[in-house]
């Protein structure tokens, strides 16, 4: 017995030692290893045999965070103005257009809802405001981002947590 006792006793402190610990890192079993950031476009025009209504197929894992933004200048061919959904754009006359989104994790749906029947809007707030609209819709795994102080209304604080490069999104 005497010669095993110093191995036991090893093999007591080494356990001891492991499981008393400070430096564990709980957070392993939050993590998302399958989901990463990733972003696409999608383009569409916004009409009555549509509903206001544009879908897109997508495969949605439900560990992801689902952010859509709106390109204010979709239909300028200026430098995109990115708008996190949901926004609302006033006209006078108390008009108003509310773009939002649903999505499930198959596909996202983002409408157009006014109120007032969008066909009396003018032809210049058709155009600007309901054809060829531009959508990025980006993923983020939501383990990431958890208790972080991070403002998802500014697309570029966005870019630059998760280190996305939209320089070459695709458009779907």
């Amino acid at each position: 017995m005497k010669k095993y006792f110093p191995m036991m006793l090893l093999a007591l402190l080494s356990f001891v030692a492991f499981s008393c610990s400070t430096d564990r890192n709980d957070n392993s079993q939050n993590t998302d290893h399958d989901t990463y950031p990733k972003m696409r476009d999608i383009r569409g025009n916004f009409n009555a045999a549509n509903e206001y209504t544009i879908s897109q197929d997508l495969n949605i894992a439900s560990t992801d965070v689902v952010l859509v933004y709106r390109n204010n200048n979709s239909s300028t061919g200026g430098s995109a103005v990115w708008q996190l959904l949901p926004d609302t754009v006033y006209f006078d006359s108390n008009k108003q257009i509310k773009y939002s989104f649903l999505f499930n994790n198959t596909a996202v749906e983002i409408y157009a809802d006014a109120n007032v029947d969008p066909s009396t809007l003018s032809a210049t707030q058709q155009i600007t405001y309901l054809n060829n609209q531009q959508f990025r819709i980006v993923l983020v795994p939501a383990s990431q981002g958890k208790g972080e102080k991070l403002d998802y209304s500014d697309y570029n604080s966005v870019i630059r947590y998760y280190n996305l490069d939209d320089s070459n999104v695709k458009t779907l």
